[in-house]
């Protein structure tokens, strides 16, 4: 992602979430050594986007948003392997995220690459508040 994404991103963080990440956010990320987002573009317009943090070989996932447009038509699965491959490559130990309970097609999706229950987090949504699942892919 670079700053020319800014707005698209905006615009999916405002569409996808309820608490979206300020510009001021995402483009503080876009500075931090220990921060990767990719982005999925078609004409210059952004589709969908990943973003992660690391530490180590520790892989944090912040968000996965696709236009919903573009659901359901490998936009997702695409950032995912995006992110998976990096992550391979660079010899992490696992990636993990947090994905709401009620959320059963980005948990499918998740599976799908192989991130397994690892926990969950009682009332970590707000509005409406919900339990999260944590989701963890291990690379050992």
């Amino acid at each position: 992602m670079t700053a020319a994404h800014l707005d698209g991103v905006c615009a999916l963080e405002e569409a996808c979430f309820v608490h979206p990440w300020s510009r001021q956010s995402l483009e503080s990320e876009l500075q931090n050594e220990q921060s990767l987002f990719y982005v999925a573009v078609e004409e210059s317009r952004v589709l969908g986007y990943i973003g992660m943090s690391y530490v180590l070989d520790e892989g944090y996932i912040y968000n996965v948003a696709v236009d919903s447009a573009w659901r359901n038509k490998g936009v997702g699965s695409a950032l995912i392997q995006t992110l998976v491959t990096y992550a391979k490559k660079h010899n992490f130990a696992f990636l993990t995220l947090e994905v709401r309970e009620s959320n059963a097609s980005a948990r499918s999706l998740y599976a799908k690459f192989g991130f397994v229950k690892a926990g969950g987090r009682k009332h970590y949504y707000t509005d409406p508040v919900e339990n999260a699942v944590l989701m963890t892919l291990y690379f050992f």
